[in-house]
């Protein structure tokens, strides 16, 4: 079996749907896993999320087009706590949730705490903000 068929059989057996690119250094040389993912992304397995981050694809029911898995609201907390840095719901969220206020927090905010990161995370037009508390 191929480099690409064992990466694309790992990512069927895995329950989290957001791979990381360094999760398969193993699997060959970075040029091969980049080959690999290039061609799971072509035949719509993946979809590129970030930088060395893809989530697991299903067929959407309204447009017949591959669309992500889950949420990105769920994909990029997920993609991040992968990449070593701690999550935790955004200030309007967590006060939402307290009950403190009864607007429902639009768009996805992701409070990462005292870190400087400058990643983007987006899918079709839909990016991720960070907030720092």
């Amino acid at each position: 079996m191929d480099i690409t068929g064992r990466i694309k059989r790992s990512i069927a057996k895995r329950s989290d749907a957001v791979v990381v690119r360094h999760e398969f250094a193993d699997f060959g040389s970075a040029a091969q896993v980049s080959r690999a993912l290039r061609d799971l992304l072509s035949d719509g397995t993946l979809l590129k999320i970030g930088l060395g981050v893809y989530a697991k694809t299903k067929i959407s029911v309204l447009s017949g087009k591959r669309i992500p898995a889950q949420p990105l609201e769920v994909l990029a907390p997920a993609a991040l706590k992968k990449l070593g840095i701690e999550v935790q719901p955004s200030r309007l969220v967590r006060e939402y949730n307290a009950g403190r206020s009864t607007q429902i927090p639009a768009g996805i905010v992701v409070d990462i705490g005292r870190r400087r990161i400058s990643r983007k995370l987006s899918f079709n037009g839909s990016t991720v903000q960070y907030e720092r508390s």
